[in-house]
């Protein structure tokens, strides 16, 4: 089996664009999209049937930190938001540990600094000698370099967004506010419609007791608050919701993303509220309204689901993050805690939402999909073989990580051996702008990869001609007569839905292996799901019985990484009718792409250091893309 390693790769390797169904990511668009496209936050989709055919894809990162989070700074890091930026932009800039970083993929097309709402710009002050802030008892042990204090400083100004304990005398509301604005000038100074696209951005850190339920905030114009707010306000989410409904009624529009469910303790997708009430029409209205959207996965895990949960699912181990977690203990030190499955994971999230639009007659769960990274280097450490960690100092070499047998553990007591170099988030939009993308992340016409630029288009509807993906309107034929990802189709009497499925490789990386849909849906004996492989590669058809694509025979050469180039195809389409399907069955559907078998970055890393890879984890792995998923409703 011929096979070409990925250094080669990049010189073989030809651009693809298919018009029709992915349109080209040019800077020169058509000429009746306009710049300035009127938005309804009603989440109507008002665009014409000609622009929707003219929506391209298009990749970005919207969990990115940088000096200005007081762990990032902690963990070394001297980059700012302008060096970020540049770096989504193409440019190289310095790994805390002094080595240039770049994006090999090439400039991504959004980013958004999300740096922590929490003591935002207050360690960079407190590492000033000269600023007033440096009086303060944290000062001398911020200034002093080593990794010891560095870990210290890191576990005292974490127990905010723990307990909602501030530092005792550190009063830093002015350096927030002159940081903060910091930020929204480098996204206006970067901000270049129609090329490169910032958003004003910020994560609201909260962590009550070890439950990880951050949210990153994205704005949707250069309209923002004088002040982020966060964990320091309240560890409450809901209370971040009333904010965010009392100032999108000033005229300041945003939304927020949760992320790391994985690591939520099962807190982030539970069946009651905070005060322990069940939930209800309102309380799923006001989470679906500020929440459209999930991050599924980034460098602390992927967050789709978990063997544990889906044990009939042959991939759902993909990127786990399976080791417990560290918390804050209100004495300052530092224990450990058991992770959770249930009420952790996206998937059972979304079997929840049918559960609840029952007993309840609401769903808070009924999110689009999004991938980011969560780097904390100001960049976003995204590919596999040229992966940098996202710990400064802490990650920034094999050693550090784990993935050589010189490992050291880190003065943060954190084994990062797991994290994976994960992920993008994925658009259908006009153009890139502002108005544009934060349109379709409103609508959740969204999608997210692990790493490479897969590309993926999922429509549904029930009039669709047969072999409409044969057809030269293809994708106006589809917004016509149905509903794109992130949609919901509503039951017709007598009509099955069909559902069309395109996945396309990223040109710089491995061919597509098989696309498959899975489903969840409700009966009277609770929530059930189900994975179809839809569409296989190298012609081969997907068992009728088994629903699953035989193999294709992909491999790795683990002396040089070296992938299999006779396996897999460019693109994978297909039009697929659910044989299960149940007109008076709620049901969500989504896709998930996978590519052909890669290295890991652990890989890359012991292939360097002429070692074996780690045992501890899959040489290899099969990164993908996951759409946002289409609801069923039935008539009652």
């Amino acid at each position: 089996m011929k096979k070409l390693s990925k250094i080669t790769m990049y010189v073989v390797c030809s651009s693809v664009c298919l018009v029709l169904m992915f349109g080209c990511r040019q800077q020169d668009r058509a000429a009746d999209v306009t710049g300035e496209q009127a938005f309804d936050f009603d989440l109507t989709d008002a665009v014409s049937p000609t622009e929707r055919t003219q929506r391209s894809a298009f990749f970005g990162d919207l969990h990115v930190h940088t000096a200005n989070s007081f762990d990032a700074f902690n963990f070394g890091v001297r980059a700012t938001a302008d060096d970020a930026y540049r770096y989504a932009k193409g440019e190289v800039i310095d790994h805390p540990a002094g080595y240039p970083i770049r994006l090999r993929g090439g400039p991504l097309d959004f980013y958004g600094v999300s740096d922590h709402a929490e003591y935002l710009g207050a360690v960079p002050a407190l590492a000033d000698p000269d600023h007033p802030l440096a009086t303060h008892r944290l000062a001398k042990i911020i200034q002093s370099g080593d990794p010891n204090d560095a870990a210290e400083a890191f576990s005292t100004l974490g127990a905010i967004i723990t307990q909602g304990r501030p530092v005792p005398d550190l009063d830093a509301a002015s350096v927030i506010r002159s940081a903060w604005q910091a930020n929204i000038e480098a996204a206006e100074r970067h901000y270049v419609p129609g090329e490169f696209t910032t958003f004003i951005a910020y994560e609201y850190t909260s962590n009550p007791d070890g439950a990880g339920l951050h949210r990153n905030v994205i704005f949707a114009s250069e309209r923002a608050p004088e002040a982020p707010y966060g964990g320091a306000e309240s560890l409450n989410p809901e209370d971040l919701w009333d904010w965010l409904d009392s100032i999108r009624a000033e005229g300041i529009e945003a939304l927020a993303i949760p992320h790391n469910s994985n690591v939520s303790l099962g807190k982030m997708f539970q069946t009651i509220d905070w005060a322990g009430a069940p939930i209800d029409q309102a309380y799923a209205d006001r989470r679906s309204r500020n929440e459209p959207l999930i991050e599924i996965t980034q460098v602390k895990g992927t967050s789709e689901t978990h063997p544990l949960l889906s044990p009939n699912d042959e991939w759902a181990s993909f990127e786990v993050w399976k080791l417990s977690r560290t918390v804050v203990n209100e004495d300052g030190s530092v224990s450990r805690v058991s992770g959770a499955t249930e009420g952790a994971y996206v998937r059972d999230a979304l079997r929840k939402g049918l559960e609840l639009e029952l007993s309840a007659g609401a769903n808070p769960y009924d999110f689009g999909f999004i991938g980011s990274s969560d780097g904390h280097d100001a960049s976003s450490p995204i590919e596999e073989d040229q992966y940098f960690g996202k710990l400064g100092l802490f990650d920034g070499s094999a050693e550090a990580r784990g993935s050589l047998k010189s490992t050291t553990q880190s003065a943060l007591g954190v084994d990062t051996l797991e994290w994976g170099a994960s992920g993008l988030a994925g658009v259908w939009a006009e153009e890139n702008t502002r108005d544009s993308i934060y349109a379709a992340l409103r609508r959740k016409e969204t999608f997210a990869t692990s790493g490479p630029r897969i590309q993926v288009r999922f429509f549904a509807g029930y009039d669709y001609p047969l072999q409409i993906e044969k057809m030269p309107e293809t994708i106006l034929n589809a917004y016509a007569g149905g509903v794109p990802m992130g949609g919901e189709l509503l039951a017709r009497e007598n009509k099955t839905p069909r559902f069309l499925v395109w996945a396309l490789r990223d040109p710089r990386d491995s061919w597509l292996q098989r696309v498959q849909i899975v489903k969840g849906w409700i009966d009277n004996q609770g929530t059930h799901e189900r994975i179809f492989d839809v569409a296989c590669s190298d012609g081969m058809k997907p068992d009728p019985v088994t629903y699953r694509c035989p193999g294709n025979g992909a491999s790795v050469d683990l002396s040089d990484c070296g992938f299999s180039i006779d396996r897999g195809d460019v693109e994978l389409k297909t039009v697929w009718v659910d044989p299960t399907f149940d007109a008076n069955q709620r049901a969500f559907y989504y896709v998930r792409a996978i590519q052909n078998p890669t290295c890991r970055w652990s890989t890359w890393d012991a292939l360097r250091a002429g070692e074996e890879p780690s045992s501890r984890v899959p040489a290899t792995i099969q990164e993908r893309a996951w759409s946002s998923p289409i609801w069923y409703r039935p008539s009652h």
